[in-house]
């Protein structure tokens, strides 16, 4: 069943992805071709709640029929607030990036961006357990990730942002496995690991890259979150060192795929999914 067969009816379930602005949002492509794929009767919209009137969307979703919501920018840190509980990583992050309504109209909050990063390299066959990880940017979608990866067991986090003290504010995400990293540290530091996570914004949109040439070589696995343009300068640099490349958008459908898996108890065809994203980045 693709999208052009699909009839939304009054039974027909919504989820919704809120933000301001948020016309940009791949989301409703991406979840409207997994509810496809999984045969389910969803549907998915992005819909602008300017911060005014979060407190106010979030009541309506208590009473109304909206079944999943989905929470980019500005409002993750604000509906952590709002939500009746959080998960573990919600908790730790005090961000919300995923809201269930359970049987009984509870609001539990989510976030699966980390583990969607996560889920992205076990799809590539990268381990990461044990793993020396190096993690470029200090904002929301690095919380995250270094949230995600202690959970998940990797050897260290050295954390680079051009001001070290927001760098310094995410090691208790790291759960003593962290440390951080100054400019002139960054090039041993890099030589030194296994894996190298761009989750800052540089390379989005233009041609530059986080990394000088030849500090990455065939032993790495180079991980860009920025997924416009989908092959960044950092992947070209890692592709002609020979690194294993994990672009931006498989953290997108994998951490998506997670939301989709906790309302629906289904999970989604994440190849439909990244299918749908590409046809619509063109």
């Amino acid at each position: 069943m693709n999208d052009s067969e699909r009839t939304v009816t009054g039974r027909t379930k919504l989820a919704v992805v809120i933000g301001d602005p948020v016309q940009q949002s791949l989301s409703p492509v991406i979840h409207n071709a997994g509810f496809a794929a999984s045969r389910l009767d969803w549907t998915y919209a992005a819909l602008r709640v300017p911060s005014e009137s979060l407190d106010a969307f979030v009541s309506l979703v208590r009473t109304s029929s909206i079944s999943g919501v989905s929470v980019t920018m500005p409002h993750k840190s604000a509906v952590a607030t709002l939500v009746d509980r959080l998960d573990e990583s919600a908790s730790s992050l005090a961000s919300v990036n995923t809201i269930v309504k359970s049987d009984d109209g509870e609001l539990i909050g989510y976030s699966t961006d980390g583990d969607g990063l996560c889920d992205s390299l076990v799809e590539a066959g990268v381990s990461i357990e044990g793993r020396r990880v190096v993690v470029l940017g200090a904002g929301g979608a690095a919380r995250s990730i270094v949230d995600a990866l202690a959970r998940h067991g990797v050897g260290s986090i050295l954390i680079h942002n051009r001001t070290l003290a927001n760098a310094e504010l995410l090691l208790p995400l790291a759960r003593g496995r962290g440390a951080v990293c100054d400019g002139n540290e960054l090039a041993d530091a890099v030589r030194s690991s296994d894996i190298v996570i761009n989750a800052s914004s540089v390379g989005m949109g233009e041609n530059v890259s986080p990394l000088r040439d030849g500090l990455l070589t065939a032993d790495h696995v180079v991980v860009d979150i920025v997924y416009h343009p989908l092959k960044t300068t950092l992947l070209a640099q890692a592709e002609s060192a020979g690194s294993r490349t994990v672009d931006g958008l498989r953290m997108l459908i994998h951490q998506a795929a997670r939301q989709q898996s906790l309302w629906t108890g289904v999970r989604p065809d994440v190849t439909s999914m990244t299918r749908a994203a590409i046809r619509a980045l063109g």
